[in-house]
């Protein structure tokens, strides 16, 4: 595609993506859409089977890998800092490659009680992100140039290390400070643990950013970052109460990252660039 053509397709992403009724949609699919189960299905029961399919997530079978997807942005992360621009489709390429995976291995799941179950909304969701993602390897608007940021913007880094570190024992739930965690946890292969670490990145980078991708990911976040500090605070708080607090690094850059979003320019400046 010409460049002249990927600019124009970039414009009407920014211009419909901050739309109301896509906003609108977009919340709507990933909060009322039932899951899907191939037995066992009680509608009354949709936020139990939805927490049953998340303990009991494709994921939780792929602990080997944990490593390796802990390793990987850790490699990344200090390619974008030593290399920058030259790695800038390398990082959105796994970033795709990442929602789609998180798509699978958390919203499905195998089991005795439901059968094959899916988390409708959030598979969705994934799946459309990531290719937001993958576009964004195609128009390269991400600009990882190195510049000089007040010392206040770097508030989402230790946020941001949190999730990504996750301190929690996956046995009782409870706080576990194990710097092994940095290594041998799940959280590279999670959404909930990894979007605070891409939004971090591309904020700090902000505005030189691919605007709808950095928007349809905040919003994502914001979402599934909600149920699960409802779920951890009000729901469950004897058992999830700090499952709660490590999703707060999502909820809080998730929101940081959507209100940038639409500070970047006016719709007079985008709709112009389409031309």
């Amino acid at each position: 595609m010409k460049k002249e053509n990927l600019k124009r397709v970039q414009g009407t992403l920014e211009l419909i993506t901050r739309k109301w009724w896509f906003l609108v949609l977009f919340i709507l699919i990933g909060t009322m859409a039932p899951p899907i189960v191939t037995k066992g299905f009680e509608p009354e029961k949709i936020g139990e089977i939805i927490f049953y399919i998340l303990r009991n997530a494709l994921i939780h079978h792929v602990s080997p890998l944990y490593p390796v997807f802990k390793i990987i942005p850790i490699i990344l992360i200090f390619a974008l800092i030593l290399f920058g621009n030259r790695t800038s489709r390398i990082f959105s390429l796994y970033g795709g490659i990442s929602y789609i995976l998180f798509a699978f291995l958390q919203s499905i799941a195998i089991t005795d009680t439901y059968g094959f179950g899916i988390i409708t909304g959030n598979f969705i969701l994934m799946i459309l992100v990531a290719i937001f993602w993958f576009w964004e390897v195609s128009v390269n608007k991400n600009d990882f140039t190195p510049q000089k940021l007040p010392i206040i913007r770097y508030w989402v880094v230790p946020l941001a290390f949190l999730a990504f570190w996750y301190p929690l024992n996956p046995e009782s739930m409870m706080p576990d400070f194990n710097l092994a965690y940095l290594i041998t946890n799940a959280a590279g292969l999670a959404f909930c643990t990894m979007t605070p670490v891409y939004l971090g990145i591309l904020t700090l980078y902000y505005p030189k950013v691919n605007i709808a991708t950095l928007r349809v990911t905040s919003l994502l976040g914001i979402i599934i970052g909600f149920w699960n500090v409802v779920w951890g605070f009000l729901m469950m708080p004897d058992i999830l109460w700090w499952n709660g607090v490590l999703h707060l690094p999502l909820v809080f850059i998730s929101t940081y990252a959507f209100i940038l979003s639409f500070r970047r320019r006016q719709l007079a400046e985008i709709t112009k660039e389409m031309k």
